[in-house]
């Protein structure tokens, strides 16, 4: 914690394919990080799926915060460094022959700086995922924290609707402060950014993106642990 009560905090959001790939790599790329906060999209959410992102969690050096199938694969897991205040799953409305979608949300402290977090995987269908785009705002604005970082997998690059909405009400970490890599899709083949960080106005971004290069993170490891990259931001939360 700095002398103004400020925290820096790593936030890292990855979409983890339901642990359908290689386990080991991903938790490899995952402690590498260091995160205070894991933002995860495409939590596993049926059969023991509680086990499977505890085991994720244990091997990664963190605990399960929220959500998972409760919140329709999104869910948060972080460090023993945060203080938890709440949490809480929303399911957002069903569209008819779409998938269920989500977010999961929590308020944590890290010593004197308090702060909304929120993971969200958002529809493949334009106008949906637009409409989703004022819900993650609103969720935010009514989490009654002052600062507040969301995350995920939008399905949707940079000048889309939905990326634009998000991004003029909210600093798109990457485009505030880019470091690492920028795109998240595919690991094999990365050619777009549809994965990113969000923060209030009043976080200072020091730097976000795909985190290549770190000591403990190979090219491999990143190929085979899911069918994104990771995109990790690290901030200065303003003490409360």
């Amino acid at each position: 914690m700095a002398s103004d009560g400020s925290a820096l905090v790593r936030v890292l959001s990855y979409n983890i394919r339901s642990m359908r790939d290689d386990t080991h790599a991903l938790a490899r790329v995952i402690g590498a990080c260091a995160p205070d906060l894991v933002l995860v999209q495409e939590a596993p959410r049926f059969f023991r799926w509680r086990k499977k992102l505890a085991r994720l969690a244990r091997a990664s050096g963190l605990v399960i915060l929220a959500g998972g199938a409760t919140a329709a694969g999104p869910a948060i897991l972080c460090s023993l460094r945060a203080t938890v205040e709440r949490t809480e799953d929303v399911l957002l409305p069903l569209v008819p022959g779409h998938h269920r979608r989500g977010f999961s949300t929590a308020v944590v402290r890290f010593g004197g700086a308090r702060l909304g977090v929120l993971s969200c995987h958002l529809s493949l269908h334009k106008d949906e995922r637009y409409d989703q785009g004022g819900m993650l705002l609103d969720r935010l604005a009514g989490m009654g924290v002052e600062h507040a970082v969301a995350g995920g997998d939008l399905n949707e690059r940079p000048g889309g609707r939905t990326f634009t909405r998000l991004a003029e009400n909210l600093q798109d970490c990457w485009a505030t402060a880019p470091s690492g890599g920028e795109y998240t899709s595919t690991p094999a083949d990365p050619h777009q950014r549809i994965d990113a960080i969000f923060a209030t106005k009043g976080i200072e971004v020091l730097g976000c993106g795909v985190p290549l290069g770190l000591p403990g993170i190979t090219d491999t490891d990143l190929r085979t642990a899911t069918d994104h990259l990771p995109v990790l931001a690290t901030l200065r939360i303003p003490a409360h």
